[in-house]
């Protein structure tokens, strides 16, 4: 059988941060929700950013009764923060789409998992333009923990067995990201100019143009 390499990215402190804009997005639903003097600081968001969402509103929203207020603010952020970020982006990292393009070139297929809500990673691939769903597209395939409620290193597995890889790694920036997948069975990538240390020594890019030369030897 023919080798299929594949290369699975995390979103947040990996490809981009959008922590200032979903801050925005968030107070402003924050205050229409009746909390006036409450502000979400890009400094919280990064703090939490890797996390699945239910967890995000319980480190951010302990002003809020537990149950069905915190839920249904989660929800309404969650909402206008997708509309947001289709329409305001946030900040891609350096050389991002030139590298998973020359990555294409390669024989390497793409493909993004995240613990985000659904729509999040859409909207992150419709701002910037880029094309997916197909195997003739730059990022062929995606999946979230706000799609099927699933943990990282589920939806890893999940995702490398729907694509049919023989060899796969993931490329994210903080320890549960590593946790994810070395539960999942893979190798990992540190994005070390992301969010996060690693509390063991695993192969790293300290730019995301460094990319291509690490993937050949943990995928050789």
């Amino acid at each position: 059988m023919k080798e299929k390499k594949g290369i699975i990215f995390d979103m947040d402190g990996t490809v981009w941060d959008s922590s200032e804009n979903v801050a925005r997005s968030w107070t402003v639903k924050v205050k229409e929700a009746g909390f006036e003097d409450k502000v979400i600081t890009q400094k919280d968001i990064q703090s939490v950013m890797g996390k699945p969402m239910d967890v995000i509103a319980d480190t951010l929203f302990t002003y809020t009764k537990k149950g069905k207020q915190r839920n249904d603010l989660r929800k309404a952020c969650e909402n206008f923060e997708n509309d947001y970020l289709r329409e305001h982006g946030g900040i891609l990292y350096p050389d991002v789409i030139e590298t998973w393009e020359k990555l294409k070139a390669e024989g390497y297929h793409l493909y993004i998992v995240s613990n985000c809500q659904a729509g999040y990673v859409e909207a992150f691939l419709e701002y910037y333009k880029i094309p997916w769903g197909k195997p003739s597209c730059l990022i062929e395939d995606i999946e979230c923990y706000g799609n099927n409620f699933l943990q990282k290193d589920e939806n890893i597995k999940l995702l490398a067995e729907r694509n049919k890889l023989t060899k796969a790694c993931y490329v994210g920036d903080i320890q549960s990201d590593y946790d994810a997948t070395a539960k999942a069975g893979f190798p990992f990538i540190h994005a070390s100019y992301g969010f996060g240390k690693i509390n063991v020594p695993v192969p790293e890019i300290k730019k995301f143009s460094d990319l291509p030369d690490v993937v050949k030897e943990v995928l050789a």
